[in-house]
């Protein structure tokens, strides 16, 4: 990986490289390759709107969006996984509902499935109190 200098001290060359110091003079006392120096410099000229090109902060928000990519392509490859893993086939069946077909199979669902599809199926809730109750005859036990 290679090496970062802090701005500060990136600051400094570039002022040094204004008041008339050279980069062959710059790079053999500061220990900094004479190419690192002219990327500084070019990358400065970008910024300041004098060169075409992305700048320091469009280049970092495109860091920031390719790290989050890259999060979200590794959880959507271990969700799809899980997926595959558990064999949850989502079908319809004959009333409209959704049910998973290994539970189907077997003539119940899970109590998580069961209390989604008892209540997508009737849309209310039972009593005054807003909770909604599992269909206890539609989970094995």
């Amino acid at each position: 990986m290679p090496y970062r200098y802090p701005p500060e001290f990136r600051r400094k060359v570039l002022d040094l490289l204004a008041a008339g110091r050279s980069v062959a003079s710059l790079s053999a006392d500061l220990g900094v390759s004479d190419q690192t120096i002219y990327n500084w410099r070019r990358q400065d000229a970008i910024d300041r709107g004098l060169e075409r090109g992305l700048t320091s902060s469009e280049k970092e928000e495109l860091r920031a969006a390719r790290r989050r990519i890259v999060e979200l392509e590794i959880e959507l490859a271990v969700t799809r996984r899980a997926n595959e893993l558990l064999g949850a086939q989502v079908v319809t069946a004959g009333d409209g509902s959704k049910r998973s077909r290994r539970w189907e199979a077997r003539g119940c669902l899970p109590g998580w499935l069961a209390v989604f599809s008892r209540c997508q199926s009737q849309g209310s809730t039972s009593g005054g109190s807003g909770q909604r109750q599992p269909a206890q005859s539609a989970m094995c036990g």
